[in-house]
């Protein structure tokens, strides 16, 4: 995902301050711009009663005050509140580490595969063995959305386990050309459909005063399955057949998120849906408290009662109001994301560190890969004290300002030392800044804007748009230096990452410390709130 010192090699999602609104009389509410009329959001207008209840939610105790320990050292207080949701977001962040692992796993080893099966010095060939894991991410988010309402998400994850064990066997065991695309074609088919149900069994799942540090967990466990690939690719410049032994141990995470998705719990909001209350109730009270059971099944009843959430959603209803709008900010998101250059970025940095003497492309890898988990452990910080949309803000202001000035550094006549420094500088920052905002923030803010019946396909139909334009973008990125040369290039990121920044500004909206509900009903009229 992060790099790639041998192909190019597509990067996806990595699957983000206290801001206060700027009407403190809403919710939640969307600018009115002039060229989008179909995103116009009707001003958020309750009756008395819907505006009390609104006021019990938004002061109401925290759902992990039953599991907050007051073990004082000084003036701090030791928090827990975390804890009993952490092992059932560990499992399925897992996924997410199975990602990265196959994404940084064909990083070195292309070469030993394509000389013993028999299409070395073939770049297309090559490049096919590693984007064909695009084409099947592009399938798997398609269908995730379907499976979800259907299944629930635990059930979901053991079944997409099912291709990702048996592509990484098939592509450890193949003799063919025609096997490795296959065993990478069903990785990226289970790859596809766990970026999208990664984040919303966490968003479901967890306390809303811990929900974007959590959620942060999808991006740490990308960074460390990119790492654990590198690190275990370095034998392979050294065995030839060490590629088969990398892509058998690949198989491992999936036999874990099988196995502990058995004894993970299903999402409670997903239990109401399908009407298994009884169930919902008792996962509420394990991961939240006892005291949140009442006002967290009658939160979800009200949103369902008035939404027709059932199990039965229709991929048409993404033309309808709220789910366009929302469908709408998750496809620029992560369009925008995209054409912000991560992947040509990550893809050029090898041959920056190799300006300033970093000849080891697994040592250059490595120095990516720490950075990028850096910047997911700020993020991991940040998410739920500063919040989302301050976050994405500064997060893309900073990777517009490492553009310009790796363009800086390579345009203007300059000491050729000083000129790889801050080439090295630009890019470190614009990899640290990413993983802060960009990168976590945008996987995450979708489930949480999307409505109950249709946050599966909401989350299914952006991941579509962002393997397109990770598909688009390692496609022409090559073409577009060798035509324009890097600077007009990583200029254009720039003004692209400016562009996402004030677009998040203006129609991106704080979701910290609102329960899912919360958000759904101030951003749907239509919902009536039940009177207490």
């Amino acid at each position: 995902m992060w790099v790639n010192t041998v192909h190019y090699q597509p990067v996806g999602p990595v699957p983000a301050i206290v801001t206060s609104l700027r009407n403190p009389n809403l919710l939640v509410s969307f600018p009115k711009p002039k060229t989008f009329r179909f995103l116009r959001l009707v001003k958020f207008k309750a009756s008395a009663a819907k505006k009390q209840q609104f006021t019990k939610l938004e002061t109401r105790k925290p759902e992990s005050e039953n599991f907050t320990v007051s073990e004082k050292n000084g003036d701090e207080v030791a928090d827990y509140g975390w804890l009993p949701a952490f092992p059932h977001v560990l499992i399925a962040s897992m996924s997410n580490f199975l990602f990265g692992y196959h994404i940084g796993v064909m990083n070195g080893p292309i070469v030993s595969i394509a000389r013993e099966l028999g299409f070395e010095g073939n770049s297309i060939l090559e490049g096919l063995v590693v984007s064909i894991f695009i084409v099947g991410a592009f399938i798997g988010s398609i269908s995730s959305g379907s499976l979800v309402d259907r299944l629930g998400c635990r059930r979901t994850f053991q079944i997409d386990t099912i291709p990702l064990i048996l592509g990484a066997i098939l592509s450890a065991q193949a003799h063919s050309l025609d096997e490795v695309l296959l065993g990478r074609f069903l990785v990226g088919l289970g790859i596809g459909v766990n970026t999208v149900l990664v984040p919303i069994y966490i968003s479901e799942v967890s306390p809303t005063k811990y929900r974007g540090s959590l959620g942060t967990l999808c991006q740490i466990g990308t960074c460390l399955g990119i790492i654990t690939s590198l690190c275990l690719g370095i034998p392979s410049d050294n065995d030839p057949h060490w590629w088969r032994t990398i892509l058998y141990i690949a198989s491992i995470p999936g036999f874990i998120v099988m196995i502990g998705m058995q004894f993970a719990v299903d999402s409670p909001r997903w239990l109401c849906k399908a009407g298994r209350l009884d169930d919902a109730k008792a996962v509420v009270n394990n991961l939240w408290g006892a005291s949140e059971v009442g006002k967290a099944i009658e939160e979800f009843q009200t949103v369902s009662k008035n939404d027709g959430s059932d199990l039965n959603s229709r991929w048409l209803e993404l033309l309808e109001e709220p789910h366009s709008r929302v469908a709408f900010l998750g496809g620029t998101l992560f369009v925008l994301q995209q054409f912000a250059g991560i992947n040509g970025v990550l893809y050029f940095s090898s041959l920056t560190f190799q300006d300033v003497g970093v000849t080891s492309g697994a040592l250059a890898s490595l120095v990516v890969g720490l950075t990028n988990l850096a910047g997911a452990l700020c993020a991991l910080y940040l998410m739920d004290k500063q919040g989302r949309q301050k976050l994405l803000i500064g997060s893309y202001l900073g990777m517009a300002v490492s553009m310009f000035l790796v363009v800086y550094a390579i345009s203007f006549p300059l000491d050729e030392q000083l000129s790889h420094n801050l080439s090295i500088l630009g890019t470190v920052l614009y990899i640290f800044t990413f993983a802060i905002g960009a990168g976590p923030v945008t996987g995450l803010i979708i489930p949480e804007l999307s409505s109950t019946r249709m946050r599966g396909k909401i989350m299914g139909f952006s991941f579509t748009a962002h393997w397109v334009c990770n598909f688009l973008v390692g496609l022409f990125f090559l073409d577009l230096v060798e035509k324009f040369g890097v600077s007009p290039v990583y200029a254009s990121f720039g003004v692209v990452s400016l562009v996402a920044a004030i677009f998040a500004n203006y129609f991106i909206v704080e979701t910290k410390g609102r329960s899912l509900e919360e958000i759904e009903m101030s951003l749907n009229p239509n919902i009536q709130a039940r009177d207490k």
